[in-house]
């Protein structure tokens, strides 16, 4: 389990190196999967361009980049679900991200914790999660 904590990166310079590590697509961006940092659940898959992530590891609060808008997109900008880092990894290949994150509220637009809701189940794709409703 890793511990809570408040995400700081004390050079700007680290951030820099990173980004120099990682091997973005063709378009510039990298998968990143979205994990709750406690529980483990895994939340989404989203893309991250060089800004994206240069304002996730600088501020804690993690930003995206929206292929559909082609715009950075601050993950509870509209909702308030926002994620807040807490660990940051990347793969062997450093071509896919993984944020550890502390979730508020739900993490699909679904209005689902997860985007990972859809399972198959003797056979037939199944809904496994149901939204959530107002309180």
């Amino acid at each position: 389990m890793v511990k809570k904590m408040q995400w700081q990166v004390e050079r700007p310079q680290s951030i820099e190196s990173v980004l120099a590590a990682l091997r973005f697509d063709e378009r510039g961006l990298i998968p990143a999967i979205a994990q709750q940092h406690d529980s483990g659940e895994v939340l989404m898959l989203a893309w991250m361009s060089a800004d994206s992530l240069r304002q996730t590891l600088s501020s804690g609060r993690v930003c995206y980049w929206s292929r559909s808008r082609a715009a950075l997109w601050r993950k509870g900008e509209s909702s308030g679900h926002v994620q807040q880092l807490v660990d940051f990894r990347w793969d062997c290949d450093a071509d896919c991200l993984l944020l550890l994150v502390e979730q508020t509220g739900q993490a699909c637009h679904t209005n689902r914790r997860s985007c990972f809701y859809n399972a198959l189940r003797g056979g037939a794709p199944t809904v496994i999660t149901e939204p959530e409703t107002g309180a």
